[in-house]
């Protein structure tokens, strides 16, 4: 069995079309959003509200983190 294959702790990725562990790294999407994917493909099937308050959590790093204007150290968006 494949890794993407595997799910531990839980089904609740096992239902997608696409899991978004393969969205994401088929798209080569950066840390940050692809945390807020995850958490915003799971809320209904795992934690619910708490998934989608760490979705919030994430977008708002990457406001503080590439919009900010103390962001001129970190790498802006491509």
């Amino acid at each position: 069995m494949k890794q993407s294959e595997k799910q531990v702790g839980g089904t609740h990725y096992k239902g997608m079309n696409i899991q978004p562990t393969k969205f994401i790294a088929l798209n080569e999407i950066p840390f940050i959003e692809g945390n807020v994917i995850k958490y915003v493909c799971r809320h209904r099937f795992k934690n619910g509200k708490e998934d989608v308050l760490k979705a919030i959590h994430y977008l708002n790093l990457l406001l503080e983190y590439q919009y900010s204007d103390e962001s001129h150290h970190l790498q802006k968006p491509i």
